[in-house]
């Protein structure tokens, strides 16, 4: 087993600073070469430190933002406008960057497109469900309206 510190949150292991142990092939072959960890060192304590300040500063201050974005999201739909064919199908899928600048485009707000989940991958014309987490405890589920653009 080798022990990583994590630099970016990753689905069903950890957020940024956290430090997991985790298979070394794992670590070896995909963590640390896509950037998402780095090698634990006892001098690492500092990094860990840097990593959850960042982190601090980069989620919502407090839970009452996250709840009053939580409460324009889910009232609010999402409109985002794509190419898509004569059937209803896009040219490729909807990505979690292009909800964001939605979003924030039609004055809903500002959220981290990393932290945009949809249930399964939006490849047709209509309203979608997505699913984005806006602090540790606050999770927003709101309809995303996909618009074939002319």
């Amino acid at each position: 087993m080798a022990k990583v510190i994590l630099t970016n949150e990753v689905s069903g292991l950890g957020s940024a600073g956290d430090v997991v142990e985790v298979r070394n092939g794992y670590a070896r072959n995909y963590l640390v070469p896509q950037g998402l960890a780095t090698n634990w060192t006892r001098g690492g304590e500092k990094q860990v430190e840097q990593i959850q300040a960042a982190r601090a500063a980069r989620e919502l201050h407090s839970v009452e933002d996250a709840k009053a974005l939580k409460a324009s999201l889910e009232a609010a739909l999402v409109k985002v406008n794509v190419k898509a064919g004569k059937e209803g199908r896009l040219f490729g899928s909807v990505r979690p960057a292009a909800v964001a600048e939605a979003a924030e485009a039609q004055g809903i707000g500002k959220i981290d497109q990393r932290k945009i989940v949809f249930p399964n991958p939006i490849k047709s014309v209509g309203n979608h469900q997505a699913t984005v987490r806006l602090h540790d405890d606050v999770s927003a589920t709101f309809t995303v309206q996909v618009i074939a653009a002319r």
